[in-house]
């Protein structure tokens, strides 16, 4: 900053971001404290600030400055300054005992913190800061705080420390296990009747159990552990002091990885915890919400703790099946909430018992599945006051979605048929069920219908049966879910035809609803894509219809839907019926898209029809997309009369609407589809296609055409009369694509374009290789990948590493035998200029820029140039590795013999995994 700041300054911009009325005036007061956070002048002035404490926003800045400044800029300060910094930091601590600095202190806790991660030469800080805070008794709070955070920021992303650093810190922290059990337990003696204290004793030991660092028989055997039973089984404890405790309790059963690693002190949780279903069935007869939230934390980290030993064992020790009859009361309780938490041990559960694939172990489990799908079911009941359709939009329609996922995962151990079965019996169970109870029972039965044997006549006749009786006069929420059903047995109906003709006119008859129409039309669609060979001579109401689809108040999703079904069935019609029936269905989009070329405007009220083309070209290209037939070599495909027919209304649509890349996008899309649909029958559309696109590139830049043109070059780039037009294509496309990359920061803020523009270049690797290789343009598309490996977007990314991959198999792979030779030559010219330059960028990107799940497709780039040169490769990650910073006593970076270890992993890699996990674990030195 120009001038610098001055304390002064600092307090008018604090004083104006929270008292200020003006709203310009606070947002530029914001600004400026931004700057001045990221200046060098901030340590001393937030010092200055802490120590003079003239009001309570003034010391907040200074603290969340210190705390920022020593996360993101901590190598400004000099070596010898470290310590005075701690010093300082503990001194302001010490004197900001008064409660209403409590936000403070946090932040200057969380600055020490960071400042003992990073400041390597303080050893022992754990320790170090028990003996400055623990004398005083008004700083024992604090001391538990800064005890609490100490271990949470040891995984913080905030703050760049490698690997080794860290491991070194957790250590550090390890040998401090039992000097933290003395000091907890001495605050429940010396402080037992102060409820706050011993939360914060809980968080404390919560924060020490997450990092799996505190050693299992001192603390099972310690007074921590009863007195955390005590709170919990207390149903009338203080809120903050249950919930303390609960979280304490998740965090021990959470960091038990390997239960046998840990028994005295799993095997002491385990009976403490079968203690407290009582608690739990006080706290819900209290209707204390949150209390029951906790106790059901608690069953479900304990189960899944256990998960192993129930599946293994059932019934014995830590195997005991009281936890799931703890789990599914909370399930079977009032609270919708409860069964959310319990959601990931139940998939957990199912995998495990899938893998083991054991008859017997389905045997013990097949109860508690049936009970908790009893309970899910009572939990997706509406309110019997609720109006309309179920809304699958509000948090309740969120739940009933994750019930269906997890019903499809669990069914299984039960049978679909038995849980069908069982759950249809809510139904007849009743002589007049309450309609919420019918709708909730046909809404879990439509989760696993599909799921029901094909060949069942006993329960699924009866229920077809039902729902086609249904009176109209019943809940509309309740016929929406039957015909919602109806689609869901459509593999059902297909091993029961007689029951089709019914089930359409009831869904037809559904269309005509307001309410029913988009749930009727979704139905009919899987209807006909399950019973497609059995709807020849249903095809032509499919057409009235698809004619009549925008008179019925349907989504445009269930619109296209149908008009998919319709181009399902016309695919098993007799050939000589295609193209006509193609004709009729592809004019229902073709002609209103003509009628908006002839007009502007928004909507034409008197027919309904909306002017947007992208409403029709979806509906086109689910035509092109679902018409699949079988063309006999030399015949021409049905749809490529059609498209060579429409193009100049498509080509007009495009060429008015070039400005709009939502309608380009849906434009593109169809031509997708089209072209895939008719591969090569589309030569004569190609010239003048490309031309299209690629005038409308030059101004637009919409990277849909880039895509669309690689779906060209995949169709057609084998083709010898094609290539040279295709590549001409490319270095159309390529001047106006380097003028938005070469942008600032272009390859950033464009990653459509660049994952557009790679997947391109890939296709023209795998389809015409050599003609690319050797063509003039293309080390300049080198260049660019390489610039682009740092980009942070993951299809971007992706893309550009899949380039290179594709590049250097070009010289690997031995297809198209009779040009390998001249292909593994330009690949070899290419890399002696550019191979060193590709890894050490690899090297960076992965260390420096990348997140870790963007690392293992650069492995495969590293492989694919191991396979073609191994000595280049080798050479070249030495010289990339020099460049790195060298780790010496715990700071970042990585050290001499694990840079040597990684060099090694990568020489004796025998597959595209082994360098994968080598680059992963050697980039975690640096993060």
């Amino acid at each position: 900053m120009d001038p610098p700041p001055s304390i002064e300054n600092v307090m008018q911009a604090t004083n104006a971001l929270y008292h200020d009325p003006d709203v310009s005036r606070k947002e530029a007061a914001s600004k400026w404290l931004q700057e001045f956070q990221q200046s060098v002048y901030a340590w001393q002035i937030s010092d200055q600030l802490l120590q003079m404490k003239q009001n309570l926003e003034s010391c907040y800045i200074a603290a969340q400055t210190m705390r920022t400044k020593i996360q993101y800029s901590f190598h400004e300060l000099p070596a010898d300054s470290h310590s005075s910094l701690r010093d300082s930091i503990i001194s302001h601590i010490e004197t900001m005992t008064d409660p209403q600095f409590q936000i403070t202190n946090t932040q200057l806790c969380l600055a020490l913190a960071d400042l003992a991660l990073q400041m390597v030469t303080w050893k022992k800080s754990a320790e170090f800061i028990i003996q400055k805070f623990s004398n005083n008794a008004a700083s024992i709070p604090a001391l538990l705080e800064i005890l609490t955070v100490l271990p949470e920021e040891v995984h913080s992303k905030h703050l760049r420390l490698g690997m080794n650093r860290r491991e070194e810190f957790t250590q550090e922290l390890r040998t401090a296990g039992s000097t933290i059990i003395a000091l907890l337990t001495a605050c429940t003696d010396n402080y037992g009747n102060d409820e706050r204290l011993i939360g914060k004793v809980f968080k404390c030991l919560g924060s020490w159990f997450s990092l799996g660092i505190m050693p299992s028989d001192p603390i099972a055997q310690s007074k921590l552990i009863p007195l955390l039973f005590q709170c919990l089984s207390k149903h009338d404890a203080p809120s903050m002091l249950h919930e303390a405790a609960s979280d304490c309790l998740c965090a021990a059963l959470y960091g038990m990885e390997d239960v046998e690693d840990h028994m005295s002190l799993a095997t002491t949780l385990f009976h403490g915890i079968m203690e407290l279903p009582q608690a739990y069935h006080m706290t819900v007869a209290e209707d204390d919400v949150d209390k029951c939230v906790n106790y059901c934390r608690i069953f479900t980290e304990l189960a899944e703790a256990c998960l192993e030993a129930m599946v293994s064992t059932p019934g014995e020790n830590l195997g005991d099946l009281r936890i799931l009859d703890a789990l599914v009361a909370c399930i079977s309780g009032p609270y919708r909430e409860l069964a959310d938490i319990t959601f990931n041990f139940w998939y957990r559960l199912s995998e495990v018992i899938y893998k083991k694939d054991v008859r017997i172990i389905n045997e013990h489990f097949r109860p508690y599945v049936q009970r908790l799908v009893q309970a899910l079911c009572v939990h997706c009941q509406m309110e019997s006051d609720h109006e309309g359709i179920p809304d699958a939009s509000d948090d309740f329609g969120d739940f009933r979605a994750r019930v269906t996922e997890l019903i499809k995962d669990v069914v299984f151990i039960v049978g679909s048929t038995s849980s069908f079965s069982q759950i249809f019996q809510n139904i007849t169970n009743q002589q007049t069920p309450a309609w919420e109870v019918t709708e909730a029972s046909l809404f879990i039965m439509a989760a696993v219908s599909r799921n029901v044997l094909p060949d069942e006549n006993i329960v699924v006749p009866m229920v077809m049966q039902a729902i086609i009786n249904t009176p109209e006069t019943s809940h509309v929420a309740v016929r929406y879910t039957s015909l919602r059903m109806v689609g869901e047995l459509s593999e059902w109906l297909h091993k029961h035809p007689d029951y089709i003709d019914p089930a359409l006119n009831l869904l037809t008859a559904g269309l005509k609803h307001q309410d029913l129409a988009s749930v009727s039309a979704t139905s009919i669609q899987k209807i006909c894509e399950e019973c497609r060979d059995l709807m020849h001579n249903h095809f032509e109401g499919l057409m009235n219809i698809t004619r009549a689809v925008d008179g019925f108040k349907l989504s445009s999703e269930a619109a296209v839907g149908l008009v998919q079904g319709a181009a399902l069935v016309l695919s098993r019609l007799p050939a000589e019926k295609i193209p006509e029936g193609l004709k009729e269905l592809s004019a229902c989009q073709i002609t209103p898209l003509s009628q908006i070329l002839k007009q502007d405007g928004i909507e034409d009220k008197e027919n309904k029809k909306t002017s947007d083309p992208t409403v029709w070209l979806d509906r086109l290209a689910a035509i092109f997309r679902y018409t699949t037939l079988s063309v006999s070599n030399g015949q021409p495909h049905p749809c490529a009369a059609l498209l060579q027919s429409i193009w100049p209304v498509l080509s007009d649509i495009l060429t008015k609407y070039q400005t709009d890349i939502r309608i380009v996008e849906r434009w593109c899309r169809c031509l997708r589809f089209a072209i895939r649909t008719i591969s090569k029958s589309s030569n004569s559309l190609l010239s003048p296609l490309v031309l299209q696109m690629v005038s409308i590139y030059e101004n637009q830049k919409h990277s849909c055409f880039l895509y669309l043109g690689s779906i060209l070059v995949d169709e057609y780039g084998k083709d010898p009369t094609c290539k040279t037009g295709l590549l001409e294509m490319l270095k159309a496309f390529i001047t106006p694509t380097y003028k938005v990359l070469e942008e600032d920061n272009g390859l950033r803020n464009h990653p459509d374009t660049v994952d557009d523009f790679f997947r391109l270049c890939i296709r023209f690797l795998q389809r015409c290789p050599l003609e690319f290789l050797q063509c003039d343009i293309f080390p300049s598309i080198v260049q660019c990948g390489m610039a682009g490996l740092k980009v942070d977007h993951r299809d971007a990314n992706g893309s550009v590493a899949k380039f290179f991959i594709e590049f250097v198999k070009c010289g690997n792979e031995n297809w198209e035998s009779s040009e390998f030779d001249s292909r593994k030559a330009c690949v070899q010219r290419i890399l002696e200029g550019n191979g060193e330059k590709m890894v050490k960028g690899i090297l960076d990107a992965c260390v420096f820029h990348l997140p870790t799940y963007m690392v293992p497709d650069h492995g495969e780039v590293l492989f694919e140039l191991l396979k073609f040169s191994r000595e280049s490769l080798l050479a070249w990650l030495e010289t990339a590795l020099r460049e790195l910073p060298v780790s010496t006593g715990g700071t970042l970076g990585a050290t001499v013999e694990q840079m040597a270890a990684f060099h090694s992993s990568v020489s004796t890699a025998q597959q595209d995994i082994n360098v994968t996990y080598a680059l992963r674990d050697f980039t975690r030195l640096f993060r």
